[in-house]
């Protein structure tokens, strides 16, 4: 079994597992860039001057961490894309500009939403689903 996209253990959200090695190979590698959404909860709102740096990217471990897209919610709630896997990325990313992450949920995969499926819970993807999946995975 081979899972596209690990969460750690601070965060929720949507996690996709598969039998289908080049599959997940393809959905997590980097250089295929496929996008990851998030909501964030900061400890405190939000100013939006800050966007541009986390855009244009921080440095972390040496290399540079960017986040493709950035959209306000509410004062302290906010969607975050990615198209990177860097280790604890958001959260490190908030930090550097002063901000605590209180909750972050991944509620999307390429163009698989979470939706409204409950904490803990999983189903089988459906056909349209996979073969979305299939079709946005390099090959």
């Amino acid at each position: 079994m081979f899972n596209i996209g690990r969460l750690d253990a601070q965060t929720e959200g949507l996690l996709l597992l598969t039998s289908d090695g080049d599959l997940a190979q393809n959905l997590t590698h980097p250089r295929y860039r496929i996008e990851k959404e998030y909501g964030v909860t900061l400890d405190r709102p939000w100013d939006p001057e800050l966007a541009s740096k986390l855009l244009r990217g921080i440095f972390l471990d040496g290399e540079r961490a960017r986040i493709a897209r950035l959209h306000s919610v509410s004062p302290v709630r906010l969607r975050v894309v990615l198209r990177q896997g860097i280790n604890r990325q958001i959260r490190r990313m908030f930090e550097a500009v002063g901000y605590r992450v209180k909750d972050l949920i991944r509620v999307r995969i390429a163009n698989l939403r979470l939706g409204d499926l409950p904490r803990g819970h999983w189903r089988p993807l459906t056909k349209r689903e996979l073969e979305s999946l299939y079709r946005r995975a390099p090959q």
